[in-house]
């Protein structure tokens, strides 16, 4: 739709117009280029520019041409019109008046109606863009009963330039949209003068990234003013230059306050309740010595609220050549206060003094220090981090005027001047190199596109919440736990009940059997008498419409007796709070002097250290759900869910409801978007749904929203990993001891598998003669963390990777050369017993060393670093090894069921799940090459237990595998099958075999079933094969960091992947691409936060939780498929091999190429220790932080020590802290 739009206003666009239309829209498992490329298509200099690829053959997918064989070039003049009917050329606004249940909806034409409106309902909500209004009453809970809607409004939308006095202002409307403002102001910059275009490019800079523009085009100026936010990306601006409100209403008339006077605290301000906001005035600079610079920092660039922002404008008086003096200076920043704040004292303290003097720069730093003050607790966090920003953005301001005003001094070192303004990125390119596609196969080997690509981007593929509503449908909400961790004493339904259309609230009362787990049956269904995370649920309000259920579900009225919480690993180390399950790998003699260099012994050394690993939300696009339809008879139940585990969803039913498990069919048709997240915490939902459908005999829907969904369901895994290695002066890698701990959550769900793989990966590619690794599942009050893409695999290895990126410094070593010297060769033994089979990590390893130019980016990247103070760049290369396998042997079986109908049509049906990752169009083409017909023959309806039972989840990588060859067998038994019949009529088609042995009664239906072979592991002994085999990969990547705020952009990325012989090239490289910035956002922005001061999940959705958008992408981004191999113990289909999660830990090049970068940015600010202890993600705050310049320093803000009643010293807490 964003670019639909952008099409009917554009139909020429440039490239740079398609990069910029697609802000505020989300899709990271895309990796979004296919996006961007498709839409390149259309740019009128598509294959103009000078590095344009579009004439190379294996780049032609970004070129014009490369579709029109397949679809008709894009006509604006042949899109549909708007109706006539709905024209009319004598048409007038009037009045509207609406009123419906207890809410009433007016809409006045003119101001006056407006002001007559808001005097008879002074506490109306009045609507301009509408774009608040939406969180506070779905997610705030807040209630209007009478809103005024003035977006049709003319009067209050104009942009004018105004004298008075012989002073140029410009007057703004109030109730113009931002998107039109920005219009108005570059149409104002055309013909202006220098001083008052400083003015226009400070608004324009923020207005760039004031949330995306989608809001742009509706949310207005008058609804940024006066919702008081104190992170207001306009009040900071117009504060600094001093706006002029004008206030009216109908009773008072006009009345102009300044917008410094105008904010009272948090959201709160002077509007009177019967007033609006009618315009604001800023006076235009008089004189080219005015500089006004806007500033902007927020944890992703594109779509997001700010951490800080910052105006800063100064009026110079020149003295002589080279000296100039402050006339008046104005500040005023957001985000470090309840509200935007303008620091008067500073106004004038710094009248007459010379802007060049560096003693005056660190005056006016100090000054501002001691007006940005804030308690380590402060709400919102990053108390450091957010002073910090104050005194870079001025820092940046005060070489950015130097600069311009082309001041040369002696003390004025170059460097400083260098690279000055905020990182910009150029338009993204790259490369997909697949080789030559040489298939011998039939349909295999191919690059199909996508079977279901068509009906999802044109809005035709049905979800779960897409399904119809159906006759005598109820919704469900939650009413959940608000502690982390207490024993419920009371729940108190009645006042939900009491309202009409409430129909029942249902508890862990209405289910026979209220345990359930994955592993363990540890979690209740619904909570009895104990809570142990906030969030959890306690019972279901079932109403006749989704509002009123969720309405009803915070009346719910529950009494608590809080017990002690436990969020961190730290703490639960510190509390001893674990679960049982414990993992040990040995491998070599360890005994007390494995530690021990002797004395004299210079040529070994033993480091230790601690890695921190934040964990990540799978943000999948369709939240959790499930539509449950009781039929009425027999206790059936058809449950519709949004699971990559249909089985598992029927087995915790039936068990819950106590029926039998063939009373209970679950289907699904596809997920939108799963990454391990629905691979256990839907049963429990439908389960829930479900107690609800067979007690009232009606259809249940109950989706999740966003915030509930990210609050309840679990995330990947938090770690935490201690190492002890003993190492080599040149880097081989002697012993090494490794403890991994995982933060579980309250219950086991599938922590011991995620520590298992943890524990198994934690080698990387890398051959430790000795090794000992343990791992332990911390026990803790934050929803029961479970499966996602990767399932410990990149947490293992991103402590290897972690640790050689340390000690490589305290060593002085290129830690790439550490990684070269201990990399595995073919035949060595894994300390999990496993030998390393088909390996080209080493060749891998030096074609992309080539392929990217590393050595060429080294040299231009170290060049760059020399030459620059306040930007540095970073450049590393990470492999991967990722074994391919569910670590629970039983799960490593797969089923199938193929018909052939007499028309020659086929349906497959198969126990695996389509959740976006192309598993449905493999197995056609499976399908399709066993029994060498067409693939528009093959359809696949859906995955269903009651087609293939006792179905593994769709997870691990391993359902392309699996299920590809249970097809495969069920289709090589209906290929013998019509055999004679294809040989009696060579020139016939299937229908005409079908037919044929459909009259001789041969059976057209197969059944197929697959148990992976060879898998003998036993943890007991560590004997045996764990993984079937391994998917690898190699991933350079090079960064560009800008040390004053932390804020960085991905130059480029190049990925070689070994992924056999792919099914499908085109799928697969889609799965590399999108794994790629799952993994970058994983180590990078993604940050999960739980408030200390309740304990329970901050990041509930995408206000303050950040997924990669589509400016956070590599600039260049160059993927290559390993080629022409020979495998000779590889037993899949055609030799492929899983790709699904394989690639994403190849997104921590990006982390590591930032380390990189902050190591050199602290080597130029003298810090000459080793950068420890640097965690993942390294968010903005994390990368600013770690510089440690005298910015960082003189901002820091310590915890204060106090004692409780015991007497004991207490710390005092960040507002809130990763689990």
């Amino acid at each position: 739709m964003s670019f639909y739009a952008l099409l009917k206003l554009n139909p020429n666009p440039t490239r740079h117009d398609i990069e910029e239309s697609f802000d505020g829209n989300l899709c990271r498992c895309t990796g979004y280029r296919p996006i961007l490329e498709s839409a390149k298509t259309f740019a009128s200099d598509c294959c103009s520019s000078q590095e344009s690829l579009c004439s190379t053959e294996s780049s032609k997918s970004s070129c014009k041409s490369a579709f029109l064989n397949e679809y008709k070039p894009y006509d604006p003049s042949i899109d549909r019109p708007f109706p006539t009917k709905f024209m009319s050329n004598d048409y007038k606004e009037m009045p509207l008046v609406l009123k419906q249940d207890n809410y009433l909806w007016i809409e006045p034409t003119c101001l006056e109606e407006l002001l007559k409106a808001k005097a008879a309902y002074p506490n109306a909500k009045i609507i301009g863009g509408n774009t608040e209004i939406g969180v506070e009453m779905n997610i705030r809970s807040f209630d209007y009963s009478v809103f005024i809607n003035i977006s049709n409004m003319i009067e209050t939308k104009s942009v004018e330039i105004v004298e008075l006095d012989g002073n140029k202002s410009i007057e703004i409307g109030a109730n113009i949209t931002l998107s039109s403002l920005i219009e108005s102001v570059k149409n104002l910059k055309k013909n202006s003068p220098l001083h008052h275009n400083r003015l226009y490019d400070s608004l324009l800079s923020n207005l760039k990234w004031f949330a995306s523009r989608q809001i742009r085009n509706f949310a207005t100026l008058a609804g940024n003013i006066v919702t008081g936010s104190p992170i207001s990306d306009l009040s900071p601006i117009l504060m600094a230059n001093n706006a002029i409100l004008t206030l009216m209403s109908e009773s008072q008339g006009p009345r102009q306050i300044p917008i410094r006077n105008f904010f009272k605290g948090y959201r709160s301000n002077d509007l009177k309740s019967d007033e609006i906001l009618l315009k604001i005035s800023i006076e235009l600079p008089n004189n080219e010595l005015t500089f006004i610079k806007a500033y902007k920092q927020a944890k992703r660039k594109d779509d997001d609220i700010a951490i800080t922002n910052a105006c800063i404008r100064v009026n110079l008086n020149k003295m002589e050549e080279n000296n100039y003096v402050i006339d008046e200076l104005n500040i005023s920043y957001g985000g470090v206060a309840p509200t935007t704040i303008y620091l008067s004292k500073l106004e004038n303290k710094f009248k007459n003094s010379k802007w060049s003097d560096e003693k005056l720069l660190e005056a006016i730093l100090d000054s501002i220090l001691d007006q940005v003050k804030f308690s380590y607790s402060v709400p919102g966090g990053m108390p450091t981090y957010r002073r910090c920003l104050s005194v870079s953005f001025f820092t940046r301001f005060w070489y950015q005027v130097i600069k311009e005003l082309g001041i040369k001094t002696d003390n004025l070192d170059a460097k400083n001047l260098n690279n000055l303004e905020e990182i910009e990125r150029d338009i993204t390119r790259g490369i997909q190199d697949i080789g030559l596609i040489n298939s011998n196969e039939h349909a295999l080997g191919t690059t199909n596109a996508h079977l279901s690509a068509l009906k999802q981007v044109t809005g035709v593929a049905r979800y779960v919440d897409d399904i119809p509503k159906q006759n005598q449908e109820l919704y469900g909400a939650l009413v959940m736990s608000t502690k982390a961790h207490a024993l419920i004493k009371s729940v108190d339904a009645s006042k939900a009940l009491s309202l009409d259309g409430v129909v029942d609230f249902i508890t862990h009362k209405d289910l026979k059997h209220n345990q359930f787990g994955a592993i363990l049956k540890d979690e209740e269904i619904l909570a009895s008498n104990e809570v142990f995370f906030a969030g959890q649920p306690i019972g279901l309000i079932v109403a006749e419409s989704k509002k009123l259920a969720k309405k009803a579900s915070l009346l719910v009225k529950v009494d608590y007796e809080p017990l002690e919480e436990i969020i961190t690993i730290e703490d639960a180390i510190k509390k001893n709070s674990f679960f049982s399950f414990k993992r040990e790998i040995k491998k070599g003699d360890f005994d007390e002097n494995t530690f021990v260099v002797e004395d004299g012994n210079k040529d070994e050394f033993v480091f230790e250290g601690t890695c921190h690993i934040g964990g990540q939300e799978h943000f999948y696009l369709e939240t959790q759900g499930c539509l449950v339809i009781p039929k009425n008879e027999d206790n059936e139940l058809e449950i519709i869910s949004s699971t990559q585990n249909p089985s598992e969803v029927q087995k915790e039913v039936a068990i819950a409801l106590g029926i039998p498990m063939n009373r209970v069919v679950c289907r699904v048709k596809r997920l939108g978007g799963g990454f391990g997240g629905k691979e256990t915490r839907g049963g429990s939902i439908a389960a829930i749904a479900s107690a609800a459908a067979l007690k009232l005999q009606r259809p249940i829907r109950f989706i999740l929203d966003r915030d509930v969904d990210m609050l309840i369901t679990g995330t990947r895994h938090p770690f935490l990993g201690k190492f002890k290695i003993r190492i080599t002066k040149d880097g081989f890698f002697k012993a090494l001891y490794l403890e991994i701990y995982n933060n579980a959550g309250y219950s086991m769900d599938l922590s011991c598998s995620v520590c298992d793989r943890a524990v198994t990966h934690c080698d990387n590619v890398y051959n430790f003669p000795k090794i000992h690794v343990f791992g332990r599942l911390a026990k803790t009050n934050i929803a029961s963390n479970t499966a996602f893409r990767g399932f410990g695999g990149p947490q293992g290895m991103m402590i290897t990777e972690m640790m050689i990126s340390e000690i490589s410094e305290k060593l002085g070593l290129d830690p790439n050369e550490i990684r070269q010297k201990n990399f595995y060769k073919e035949n060595d033994i894994t300390h999990f017993s496993m030998p390393i089979e088909d390996w080209f990590i080493p060749e891998m390893w030096n074609t992309l060393m080539e392929s990217s130019q590393f050595k060429k980016q080294r040299q231009e990247i170290d060049s760059f670093n020399a030459n620059n103070k306040w930007k540095k760049r970073g450049l590393a290369i990470v492999p991967s090894k990722f074994g391919l396998s569910f670590t629970t042997r039983f799960l490593n079986k797969a089923g199938a069921l193929v018909h052939i109908y007499t028309d020659g049509t086929i349906l497959l049906s198969h126990g695996g799940v389509e959740m976006g990752q192309g598993l449905h169009t493999k197995m056609i083409q499976i399908a399709a090459n066993t029994l060498q017909i067409p693939i528009d023959k093959i359809y696949i309806a859906e995955t269903s237990t009651d087609k293939v039972s006792n179905t593994s989840p769709t997870a691990a990588s391993v359902s392309s595998d699996m299920y590809g060859m249970a097809v495969m067998d069920a289709c090589q038994k209906l290929s013998e099958r019509i055999k004679p019949y294809r040989e009696k009529n060579p020139n016939g088609n299937i229908g005409d075999w079908a037919l044929a042995a459909y009259f001789d009664r041969v059976n057209l239906s197969a059944d197929g079933y697959y148990q992976t072979p060879d898998l003998t592991y036993e943890w007991e002994t560590n004997m045996g094969r764990l993984y079937f085999y391994f998917t690898n990969g190699v991933a350079v990547s090079s960064v560009e960091l800008d040390l004053l705020t932390g804020d960085h952009t991905i130059l480029r990325s190049d990925i070689i992947m070994d992924i056999g012989k792919s099914i499908n090239y085109s799928i697969d490289i889609g799965q590399i691409e999108g794994a790629f910035i799952q993994g970058v956002g994983w180590c990078t922005i993604e940050e999960l936060l739980v408030q200390t001061n309740n304990n329970s999940a901050f990041t509930r959705g995408p206000g303050n939780y950040k997924i990669p958008g589509f400016r956070d992408i590599p600039i260049e981004f160059n993927v290559k498929i390993l080629r022409d191999k020979v495998y000779k113990h590889l037993k899949t289909v055609k030799s492929s091999k899983g790709i699904g999660e394989p690639p994403l830990f190849l997104g921590a090049s990006v982390f590591f190429a930032l380390r990189d970068a902050v190591v050199a940015a602290r080597k130029t600010n003298g810090v000459t220790s080793p950068l420890t202890e640097f965690p993942s993600p390294c968010t903005s705050e994390i990368l600013r932080l770690a510089c440690e310049d005298s910015l960082v320093k003189k901002s820091k803000v310590e915890p204060k020590v106090t004692r409780n009643n015991l007497g004991d010293e207490v710390e005092e807490k960040l507002w809130a802290i990763r689990p």
